[in-house]
């Protein structure tokens, strides 16, 4: 994932030779339709760019959206979680407190990871509420545990947000693609990370401007995100 760069190098030639001289009109208007052709070019070929690599554009702007903050000042969740999240709420909100961390992030996480089913399994192996891959359990845990899999998910969390020095959008990218993104460029980040960043960053500022609804949340349940929770629903059993 090589990004378009929107300049070209150009090389100067020394010398009062290099260039013929100038024959009459006609020549001064062809010299003076050449670099005005290629500038045109190069802002055409920078449009191009802009639109492709829209995505981790869109990542990159959530790096560094949220940061500051000091996440332990417990706030209600926000309404538009979906019924399956909010069916842990009680929980989210314990678990927060004591891993020091704001119950929308951690509901913003339980959203776009599982939709609150705890038996949820990614083709990664991922597992559980927080989707925790296996080597982060300790030998003989339950990772469908639910107080299992909250505990070294957002232990985990926690972390990358320490490493991340309060910035939700780093973080995140560091949950879901590893501590190795952090020395990488948004636009070098995998597709997946850079969607996920999208999703959970803009889910969770919408949860911290006190939204009712959340445009970010419609988008990813119509972007595939709406199976995974009608899973969970049937799983958490809801009417």
């Amino acid at each position: 994932m090589v990004p378009v760069h929107g300049a070209s190098e150009w090389e100067s030639v020394e010398g009062e030779d290099v260039l013929p001289p100038a024959a009459g009109p006609l020549g001064c208007l062809v010299g003076g339709m050449i670099p005005l052709a290629l500038v045109v070019l190069l802002i055409l070929i920078h449009a191009v760019a802009r639109s492709v690599h829209f995505p981790a554009e869109e990542a990159a702007s959530q790096v560094g959206a949220v940061s500051g903050t000091h996440l332990s000042e417990a706030s209600p969740l926000a309404p538009f979680f979906t019924p399956e999240v909010q069916y842990w709420a009680p929980k989210i909100v314990r678990w927060a407190r004591k891993y020091d961390l704001d119950p929308n992030l951690v509901a913003t996480v339980m959203q776009i990871e599982s939709c609150g089913d705890p038996q949820a399994t990614s083709v990664a192996g991922a597992r559980g509420l927080f989707q925790v891959m296996p080597y982060h359990f300790a030998p003989g845990e339950d990772p469908y545990q639910p107080q299992t899999n909250a505990r070294r998910g957002l232990a985990y969390l926690r972390q990358m947000l320490h490493r991340a020095q309060g910035d939700v959008g780093l973080a995140l990218a560091m949950y879901n693609g590893g501590p190795a993104v952090q020395t990488l460029a948004p636009a070098y980040w995998p597709a997946e990370t850079q969607r996920y960043v999208a999703w959970g960053a803009g889910i969770y500022a919408d949860a911290r401007a006190g939204r009712k609804k959340s445009p970010t949340l419609q988008r990813w349940l119509a972007a595939g995100g709406r199976s995974l929770c009608r899973r969970a629903h049937r799983r958490l059993g809801l009417p």
